[in-house]
Formats: structure tokens, sequence, C-alpha cells
């Protein structure tokens, strides 16, 4: 069976055979269970990982409550990359919400699969520029949609995985406490029937 990580990078440029062994030989496979954190607040992100199985998710705290702003499934690629690309604290979290099987790779090593492989300066970019719009995206969110619209994004973007992620981490998401996501999760089922 071909590896997730494999197809992923398939669908951004090709590969040899050769070059999908020397990949699949950078990362290391890690394990988390359902609620082991991957990466805390104030930790140095010292890997980017590969989600192979499960889900995670990532969060601050704000005004000492959890404020979750990303969920990343099986197929994506996970880090806080501002901490990794310079080595500095992070002032996030990683969350495993589910059982979830990571593929990890450091930093040197990341940077020798990009200098070895064919393409590897554009699956860099490639990698990179998907993570920017999913930032601005998220960031112009908050910023200008209102929780109702904000919850319709989430269900847009994240529809399959709304029955394995909780309730309470989908209100953090949208940014209301959860009985209002059960208002909100109400009218918008009216909307929609």
């Amino acid at each position: 069976m071909i590896s997730k990580l494999i197809q992923t990078i398939r669908q951004i440029v090709k590969l040899s055979a050769e070059e999908e062994e020397f990949i699949l030989q950078s990362f290391s496979e890690r394990y988390f269970k359902k609620g082991e954190m991957i990466l805390r607040e104030g930790e140095v992100s010292k890997y980017v990982g590969f989600l192979e199985e499960g889900l995670v998710r990532y969060f601050v705290f704000k005004n000492e409550e959890e404020s979750t702003f990303e969920f990343t499934q099986e197929g994506e690629f996970i880090s806080d990359y501002q901490s990794f690309r310079h080595q500095t604290p992070s002032k996030q979290n990683i969350e495993a919400i589910e059982d979830s099987k990571v593929l990890l790779i450091n930093y040197e090593t990341l940077q020798n699969v990009f200098n070895t492989i064919n393409d590897g300066n554009l699956l860099g970019r490639v990698i990179v520029e998907h993570r920017f719009d999913t930032m601005v995206n998220r960031l112009l969110s908050v910023y200008m949609h209102s929780h109702e619209e904000r919850y319709h994004n989430f269900i847009e973007h994240y529809s399959e995985l709304s029955q394995r992620i909780p309730q309470y981490m989908i209100a953090s998401y949208v940014g209301v406490k959860p009985e209002s996501l059960s208002r909100i999760r109400g009218r918008y089922g009216k909307k929609t029937s």
C-alpha cells in the first residue's frame, strides 16, 4: 500500500521510485494517543509532521480559555511553522483529538529532501503557500465573519469531520460557548432544510 505521504506529494510533484524511497526513509513514525499533545506552547517545534492517520487541532489560550483555530486531518502536514523555521518557542498547542499516526521530519532532514529531489523547491513552496492560505483565511474569518458565518465556514471546510470533533472544540473554533453553538446549529439546520 502506498503511503498517504507519497500520494500527497505526487499531487504536487513527480517523483522517481528512488525519490519516493528517499522521502519515506527521511521520516520517522510516531503514534500519539487521543488527548496527547504533539506540541505545547513554549516548546520549540523541532519537526514537521505528516498526518497518516487521525485528527489534530491547533489552539491557543485566550483569557485562560482554549481557542481552537484549525483542525488537520489525514493527508495533511502539521507543525507550528514559525517556531519550526526559526527554532523559537511556540505560541500555540497542537493536540491529537484521535489516536494519530504521524510521520515526523526535522529541519535539517527536510532541507536535505528539498535539496535532493528534482522538484524539491517547488514542493516546499507549494506546502508553505497552502499553510499561508489556510492561516490568512482563518485570520480574515475571525475579523470579518459573524459566529454564524464561521460555523457555516466550518461546515463547508470540515463537514466530513463534524462527527469526529467534540462539540466544545467546534464551539471554540467558531468562537462561542457550547450552548450558543447549539442555537447556531439549530438556526443553520432550519436554513438548510
